[in-house]
């Protein structure tokens, strides 16, 4: 079988890397890349987005299956397009897209169906928006609309913080057209937890509970970024809590999804946050997630591709889909400055990595010197053991092993769990 894979970061090396090892799989290509997916798969440069670049690639180089993993292409109408080409996807259509495209969509969704979520109003009006916080309680939540790479959330504490994250969305332009709408939600506490799920529209199956370290400074500070950590299984996560999420979100969305004439078949994720009103839904996304997927597959001990293509020709009921019971801590190794401004070019250094632990290349290029940095994420030290605990200890002492300029690390991963446990 020959492969594609569309993206380009630490989440594509993960899954591009697994299905390498597919006796079935004789090419896989990745577009566009990374340094360290060169030497497993052929990468060419064309950008994620480009739908006519990967459109001219396909009608070139036929394949069997491909594997759409970010948001921006699934958004832009990705799968459609390879499967109006003949060409079987694993990632949900345009429509179906929105769950995460639009923020306002699905939290529409989730008040029309019932599933449990944080009340919010919608605004496409500033003035509006900044009448409406002024007569709300603090802690709140603003929202751009649409995509803006994992960083969109701006948790605001006072009305003045509320007033500056509005005026950067709206004003500003932060993220473009993604901040013309915005949600205005009620801030949620409790433990929050991450589920991964393969759907074939009808059926799911949940993967391993996780849990992302979503801020760049410890213990919850500074600005959001894609993720700096995350650890799974999730204690929190009880077996009778799952069931209740199965019971009261998963299936409720799916099934949502389909009266709605979008059905959703590929991997749909649900953050959700275990308030003591129950679990209750903080955002969808429509993939997998970066860094979860690299650190929940390695768990996975039935065949990844099988389930992704049981997503696509709706035998997801009939395909086993079966975790170890280990655990898996993933340490996010970034660029100085991130999620800020960072430079790139600094040379990569790579030590010999324990049993159990590997280097996931994220952000980084292949030159005739070796690798340097290329992004703000620029690698995962992904670490699978017995316990938690010794998975967090094996992920830290493995990223001792990895050096480059300006290399910054959150040392406080999986703290949260651990302290559960």
């Amino acid at each position: 079988m020959k492969i594609l894979v569309i993206g380009g970061g630490g989440r594509e090396y993960g899954i591009a890397k697994r299905i390498s090892l597919d006796e079935r799989v004789e090419k896989i290509y990745v577009l566009p890349g990374n340094g360290g997916i060169s030497e497993f798969a052929e990468c060419f440069d064309i950008k994620a987005t480009d739908l006519d670049g990967v459109r001219d690639f396909v009608l070139e180089h036929p394949v069997d299956f491909a594997v759409v993993t970010p948001d921006d292409p699934l958004a832009l109408g990705m799968a459609d397009m390879l499967r109006g080409m003949g060409v079987s996807c694993f990632g949900p259509s345009k429509a179906a897209a929105r769950i995460e495209a639009s923020k306002i969509f699905s939290k529409d969704l989730m008040k029309k169906y019932g599933i449990p979520t944080a009340k919010a109003e919608s605004f496409d009006s500033k003035a509006a928006a900044s009448c409406y916080i002024a007569s709300q309680d603090y802690p709140l939540v603003i929202k751009a609309d649409g995509l803006a790479l994992g960083k969109g959330v701006f948790i605001c504490r006072s009305h003045e913080e509320a007033a500056e994250a509005l005026h950067e969305l709206m004003d500003n332009k932060l993220f473009g057209k993604s901040g013309e709408r915005v949600l205005v939600e009620e801030f949620l506490e409790g433990p929050e937890v991450t589920v991964l799920t393969f759907t074939d529209g009808k059926t799911v199956k949940p993967m391993v509970a996780s849990m992302d370290h979503k801020t760049a400074g410890e213990g919850g500070t500074g600005p959001n970024t894609g993720g700096m950590g995350v650890i799974a299984p999730n204690p929190f996560y009880t077996e009778k809590i799952a069931a209740e999420c199965m019971e009261r979100i998963f299936l409720p969305t799916v099934r949502a999804m389909e009266k709605e004439g979008c059905p959703f078949t590929g991997c749909l994720y649900f953050g959700l946050m275990l308030t003591k009103d129950g679990p209750k839904v903080i955002e969808y996304n429509c993939r997998f997630g970066d860094p979860e997927a690299q650190t929940v597959l390695p768990l996975l001990e039935t065949n990844l591709l099988d389930a992704m293509m049981a997503t696509e020709n709706g035998k997801l009921e009939e395909t086993p889909v079966v975790f170890s019971d280990k655990a898996a801590c993933c340490v996010v190794l970034a660029s100085g400055g991130y999620p800020g401004k960072y430079e790139k070019g600094k040379p990569i250094s790579i030590g010999v990595l324990d049993e159990g632990t590997e280097v996931v290349h994220a952000g980084t290029r292949m030159t005739e010197n070796g690798f340097v940095t290329a992004g703000g994420r620029v690698m995962n030290v992904i670490s699978t053991a017995d316990s938690l605990k010794e998975a967090v200890e094996k992920a830290y002492k493995g990223a001792e092993k990895v050096s480059f300029e300006g290399m910054y690390l959150r040392r406080d991963i999986g703290k949260i769990a651990l302290d559960r446990i």
